[in-house]
Protein backbone atom coordinates (compact mmCIF):
# COMPACT_ATOMS: atom_id res chain seq x y z
CA UNK A 1 0.00 0.00 0.00
CA UNK A 2 2.88 2.39 0.51
CA UNK A 3 4.72 1.99 -2.57
CA UNK A 4 1.49 2.40 -4.75
CA UNK A 5 0.68 5.53 -2.12
CA UNK A 6 4.31 7.06 -3.15
CA UNK A 7 4.02 6.14 -6.58
CA UNK A 8 1.05 7.77 -6.78
CA UNK A 9 2.38 10.76 -5.22
CA UNK A 10 5.49 10.90 -7.78
CA UNK A 11 2.68 10.53 -10.36
CA UNK A 12 0.47 13.25 -9.16
CA UNK A 13 3.40 15.98 -8.77
CA UNK A 14 4.80 15.14 -12.33
CA UNK A 15 0.64 15.70 -13.95
CA UNK A 16 -0.40 18.67 -11.83
CA UNK A 17 0.90 21.03 -9.63
CA UNK A 18 0.73 20.75 -6.30
CA UNK A 19 1.58 23.36 -3.64
CA UNK A 20 0.88 22.41 -0.36
CA UNK A 21 0.51 18.72 1.16
CA UNK A 22 -3.13 19.55 1.48
CA UNK A 23 -2.96 19.62 -2.49
CA UNK A 24 -1.18 16.03 -2.68
CA UNK A 25 -3.79 14.93 -0.02
CA UNK A 26 -6.85 15.88 -2.37
CA UNK A 27 -5.18 14.36 -5.05
CA UNK A 28 -4.38 10.72 -3.34
CA UNK A 29 -8.32 10.97 -1.88
CA UNK A 30 -9.53 11.35 -5.53
CA UNK A 31 -7.25 7.94 -6.15
CA UNK A 32 -8.80 5.70 -3.12
CA UNK A 33 -6.00 5.92 -0.63
CA UNK A 34 -7.30 7.88 2.42
CA UNK A 35 -4.42 9.41 4.04
CA UNK A 36 -3.27 11.63 7.16
CA UNK A 37 -1.59 15.25 6.26
CA UNK A 38 0.92 13.39 8.39
CA UNK A 39 1.12 10.17 6.53
CA UNK A 40 1.43 12.77 3.29
CA UNK A 41 4.20 14.45 5.46
CA UNK A 42 6.15 11.45 6.06
CA UNK A 43 6.11 10.40 2.18
CA UNK A 44 7.37 13.66 1.26
CA UNK A 45 10.46 13.13 3.53
CA UNK A 46 10.69 9.56 2.13
CA UNK A 47 10.99 10.62 -1.44
CA UNK A 48 12.49 13.46 -0.95
CA UNK A 49 10.92 15.82 -2.58
CA UNK A 50 11.42 19.36 -2.48
CA UNK A 51 9.80 22.26 -3.51
CA UNK A 52 11.11 24.57 -6.41
CA UNK A 53 10.05 26.24 -10.10
CA UNK A 54 9.13 24.09 -12.73
CA UNK A 55 10.19 24.70 -16.11
CA UNK A 56 7.06 26.95 -16.17
CA UNK A 57 7.88 29.04 -13.68
CA UNK A 58 5.35 27.44 -10.98
CA UNK A 59 6.36 27.02 -7.08
CA UNK A 60 5.61 23.38 -6.48
CA UNK A 61 6.48 19.95 -5.38
CA UNK A 62 9.37 18.37 -7.54
CA UNK A 63 11.02 15.54 -7.48
CA UNK A 64 14.73 15.74 -6.27
CA UNK A 65 16.78 15.12 -9.11
CA UNK A 66 19.71 14.54 -6.60
CA UNK A 67 17.80 11.97 -4.79
CA UNK A 68 17.15 10.13 -7.80
CA UNK A 69 20.52 10.09 -9.35
CA UNK A 70 22.17 6.57 -8.80
CA UNK A 71 26.16 6.84 -8.30
CA UNK A 72 26.52 10.27 -9.49
CA UNK A 73 25.06 12.01 -6.13
CA UNK A 74 28.09 14.09 -5.61
CA UNK A 75 28.15 15.45 -8.38
CA UNK A 76 24.32 16.25 -8.72
CA UNK A 77 24.28 18.03 -5.38
CA UNK A 78 27.22 20.20 -6.86
CA UNK A 79 25.21 20.91 -10.43
CA UNK A 80 21.97 21.82 -8.29
CA UNK A 81 23.88 24.38 -5.47
CA UNK A 82 25.68 26.04 -8.58
CA UNK A 83 22.87 26.42 -10.34
CA UNK A 84 20.46 27.75 -7.22
CA UNK A 85 23.10 29.97 -5.43
CA UNK A 86 23.63 33.62 -6.03
CA UNK A 87 25.78 34.08 -3.10
CA UNK A 88 27.47 32.49 0.36
CA UNK A 89 28.76 34.72 3.27
CA UNK A 90 29.30 34.41 6.59
CA UNK A 91 29.00 36.34 10.53
CA UNK A 92 29.90 34.65 13.00
CA UNK A 93 28.77 31.12 13.57
CA UNK A 94 25.92 31.35 10.90
CA UNK A 95 26.51 31.12 7.05
CA UNK A 96 24.05 32.68 5.00
CA UNK A 97 22.93 31.67 1.15
CA UNK A 98 21.24 33.66 -1.26
CA UNK A 99 19.34 32.02 -3.71
CA UNK A 100 17.92 32.43 -7.17
CA UNK A 101 13.87 32.74 -6.26
CA UNK A 102 12.37 29.61 -5.09
CA UNK A 103 15.51 27.48 -5.15
CA UNK A 104 16.47 27.67 -1.51
CA UNK A 105 14.99 24.75 -0.20
CA UNK A 106 16.79 22.52 -3.01
CA UNK A 107 19.86 24.21 -2.50
CA UNK A 108 19.58 23.41 1.28
CA UNK A 109 18.85 19.70 0.90
CA UNK A 110 22.15 19.86 -1.51
CA UNK A 111 23.89 21.41 1.12
CA UNK A 112 22.40 19.15 4.09
CA UNK A 113 23.44 15.91 2.19
CA UNK A 114 27.02 17.37 1.17
CA UNK A 115 27.91 19.66 4.20
CA UNK A 116 26.17 17.78 7.10
CA UNK A 117 28.86 17.20 9.18
CA UNK A 118 30.28 20.66 9.30
CA UNK A 119 26.97 22.39 10.57
CA UNK A 120 24.15 22.29 13.39
CA UNK A 121 21.05 22.67 11.41
CA UNK A 122 19.61 24.80 8.52
CA UNK A 123 16.62 26.00 7.74
CA UNK A 124 15.66 27.74 3.87
CA UNK A 125 13.13 29.82 3.03
CA UNK A 126 11.90 31.01 -0.74
CA UNK A 127 15.36 32.49 -1.33
CA UNK A 128 17.91 32.37 1.40
CA UNK A 129 19.16 29.33 3.35
CA UNK A 130 20.81 30.35 7.03
CA UNK A 131 23.20 27.25 8.38
CA UNK A 132 24.43 27.42 12.27
CA UNK A 133 27.53 26.21 13.11
CA UNK A 134 29.27 25.86 16.07
CA UNK A 135 31.70 28.84 15.94
CA UNK A 136 33.12 31.41 13.63
CA UNK A 137 36.33 28.78 12.53
CA UNK A 138 33.71 26.67 11.62
CA UNK A 139 31.73 28.65 9.46
CA UNK A 140 34.65 30.25 7.38
CA UNK A 141 35.77 26.84 6.99
CA UNK A 142 32.05 26.07 5.77
CA UNK A 143 31.60 28.71 3.67
CA UNK A 144 34.96 28.52 1.99
CA UNK A 145 33.84 24.71 1.01
CA UNK A 146 30.57 26.53 -0.51
CA UNK A 147 31.85 29.09 -2.70
CA UNK A 148 34.21 26.31 -4.65
CA UNK A 149 31.47 25.15 -5.69
CA UNK A 150 29.80 28.14 -7.29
Amino acid sequence: MKSKRQEKILELIKSRVCLTQEDLQSGLEEAGFNVTQSTVSRDIRELKLVKGRDDQGNYRYLSNPSATAQGNGANRYHSLFSSAVKSVRYSLNNVVIKCENGMASSACVAVDELFRDMMLGSLAGDDTIIIVTESEHHSKQLSDSLIKLL
